[in-house]
């Protein structure tokens, strides 16, 4: 696979993988605020589509045509990080989605080697190339796509990053609990701490 149809695929993956962790919640799941900073699932996704639309856009001025509100200058802090109630998942999903379309446009008409400035980096480091910035938007994607694993745990216990061939074992609730009592237990142990009550 040569190089640019590599990072795609995995650009690609940890899109698809944001996604999933959404599958079959409820509209109050998929907003709710499962950490004391308010990281949520839908608020992922916005955040994500919203940083991809500049970094595989207006860095190589092809900007994203749909105007992103909440990255004005005047937004509230944070407002690229939740999805307000006149905002719907099935929005945030086609914007996602759209903004996929103009990437990929980017990238298909881009060499690796093409250059493009981060208005919003500093001057020593804005000028890239189309290499540099894939890199960047696949460990941004994947970033924010191990907090979404973690929230879908929190909300229902949901695990693994696919529907077939699941990289997570498939055992019972028992088993999970044994497993995580034996890890805090060892912590416990080497943090000089203690024994679990629950062991004593």
């Amino acid at each position: 696979m040569e190089a640019k149809a590599a990072l795609r695929q995995y650009l690609q993956e940890g899109r698809n993988a944001l996604l999933f962790k959404m599958d079959g919640l409820d509209e109050y799941s998929v907003r709710r605020p499962m950490v004391p900073t308010g990281t949520n699932l839908l608020g992922i996704v916005k955040h994500v589509a919203s940083v991809e639309a500049g970094y595989l856009g207006d860095t190589f001025f092809r900007p994203y045509p749909e105007p992103l509100p909440w990255f004005a200058e005047d937004a509230e802090t944070n407002a690229d990080m939740w999805a307000t109630a006149t905002e719907s998942r099935e929005q945030i999903i086609g914007l996602y989605r759209r903004v996929w379309a103009h990437s990929d446009a980017t990238i298909d008409a881009l060499d690796l080697d093409a250059p493009g400035r981060v208005p919003w980096w500093s001057p020593e480091k804005a000028d890239v190339t189309l290499h540099q910035i894939l890199l960047h938007m696949i460990a941004e994607t994947h970033r924010h796509a191990g907090h979404a694993d973690l929230v879908r745990e929190l909300v229902d216990g949901g695990v693994g990053r696919r529907t077939e061939g699941d990289n997570v074992p498939k055992e019972d609730e028992k088993w999970w609990q044994d497993y995580r009592d034996r890890l805090e237990e060892v912590a416990l142990t080497v943090g000089g701490l203690g024994s679990s009550p629950a062991r004593q």
